[in-house]
């Protein structure tokens, strides 16, 4: 309060100061007024300064109290350290002494024990052991059972969770082509391009390539016009079977998309129903009129046993009476069992064929071989006139040509050297003995001729 009483003041003061160098020509009792102020603010001052020397001491006096005060609580906290320290060993001295009387109980007890009842102790610890070790490895094999279960189940989980998600994935990826499939087979061209190339693949699989048993896309002319079969499969002994594809799909997709079973169940009709007129409209076309070496039948293919169930589903004299009309509802399954039955005709037909002429290269080869023999039959009788004459040339040389040419040696008429030896041939070729070559070698064909 009284600095704030002597700033108050000495502001007025300069605030007077200031106001009366402005006002110079006040008079002399402003002056008078003026100093009797400034004598009074020095008063004010030396109270003042005699109040801060009171409170510095003032505070010199509480600092050495609060020093001699932090003295103490220093010595009270060392007193209550050594105090707990001792309290700490008497407890520690407390809990040896205990364990050693402990320790001491023990003994003597477990001492006296044994001497009392060293065997019936024994005999209870053999005992105990016999029934716990059994139990002890039953648990340990049943630990490792179940952890080698736990193992293969986690290994099972693992990969039934990753098969789960590829099936997911597979199955997403399914309906995206079912529904790009159906869109597509809704078109009537697309549809019927599909019907010829699964009947085309089916032939292939049944082993009856276009180039060898069967022809596609054929046209005739009939009584009721233009007749263009997809197929003609050639059966042995020159027959045929008329093959036509049919892929009536409208109604059996509208049907499989229904959201009830009631329009379900309605468009299975219609499907039916698409089926049998089909059916219908091929046996009006007679098509064994038509080709003169084709069977009482024709085949209606169509490339899809759901489309041919679900139809028979409905309407079960379905195939009774395609039969019945001389059509034979196949589908992919059937006709590559019908195709595969055709190709073993074939393959029989081209067995007894090979066989015939198999028969025919066997006559061939027999008498051929009978000529080979007479020819060697021939070379053999060859040979014996060969080696006759030969033995002939060298009778004669030796008789009547050597002697007259040793003739020139003892005239000193040669070299000097001998004239070498000439052998016979004695050995004659070997006869044919097979009962096929009734010809025989013989030496009496060729005379021997006397040497010359």
């Amino acid at each position: 309060m009284l600095l704030a009483a002597a700033g108050i003041a000495l502001g007025v003061l300069v605030g007077w100061l200031a106001g009366a160098g402005r006002v110079r020509a006040a008079g002399q009792a402003a002056r008078e007024a003026l100093q009797a102020r400034v004598a009074a603010l020095d008063t004010l001052t030396g109270e003042l300064r005699t109040q801060v020397s009171q409170r510095t001491l003032e505070l010199g006096g509480l600092r050495e109290a609060l020093d001699a005060e932090r003295a103490q609580r220093a010595g009270a906290e060392a007193r209550r350290d050594a105090e707990r320290a001792n309290l700490e060993e008497q407890k520690r001295l407390l809990d040896e002494a205990r364990e050693r009387l402990a320790a001491t109980f023990s003994a003597l007890s477990a001492e006296a024990l044994r001497q009392s009842n060293a065997e019936f102790i024994a005999l209870a610890r053999e005992r105990i052991e016999s029934q716990v070790t059994p139990l002890q490895d039953a648990l340990a094999r049943y630990e490792q059972q179940l952890r080698a279960l736990e193992a293969s189940r986690q290994e099972a989980y693992g990969g039934l969770r990753q098969q789960l998600e590829t099936l997911t994935l597979h199955s997403t990826e399914l309906q995206r082509e079912t529904g790009n499939l159906v869109t597509a087979l809704r078109a009537p061209h697309i549809r019927g391009r599909w019907g010829e190339l699964t009947l085309h693949r089916a032939v292939e699989l049944a082993g009856m390539v276009p180039y060898c048993d069967f022809v596609e896309q054929v046209t005739v002319e009939g009584e009721s016009g233009r007749l263009r079969p997809d197929m003609i499969v050639r059966l042995p002994m020159r027959r045929e079977i008329v093959v036509d594809a049919k892929v009536p799909l409208a109604a059996y997709l509208d049907a499989i998309s229904a959201p009830s079973a009631e329009e379900r169940a309605a468009g299975f009709a219609r499907h039916a129903t698409q089926v049998r007129q089909h059916m219908t409209t091929l046996a009006g076309k007679a098509y064994w009129e038509e080709f003169g070496k084709a069977a009482e039948l024709v085949v209606m293919f169509i490339p899809g046993e759901a489309f041919v169930s679900a139809a028979a589903e409905v309407d079960p004299a379905l195939i009774e009476d395609g039969m019945t009309r001389h059509v034979v509802i196949a589908t992919p399954t059937t006709l590559i069992a019908l195709l595969r039955a055709i190709a073993y005709g074939w393959r029989q037909e081209e067995l007894a064929a090979n066989a015939a002429q198999i028969s025919e290269l066997g006559k061939l080869l027999y008498d051929r071989l009978r000529t080979l023999g007479e020819h060697f039959n021939e070379v053999g009788r060859g040979l014996l006139r060969a080696t006759s004459a030969f033995n002939k040339a060298v009778g004669s040389m030796e008789s009547r040509v050597l002697p007259a040419a040793r003739r020139f040696k003892d005239l000193k008429a040669g070299t000097g050297d001998d004239l070498p030896r000439l052998d016979s041939v004695d050995e004659q070729p070997r006869e044919l003995t097979a009962p096929e070559f009734p010809q025989q070698l013989s030496t009496g064909d060729v005379s021997p001729e006397p040497p010359a």
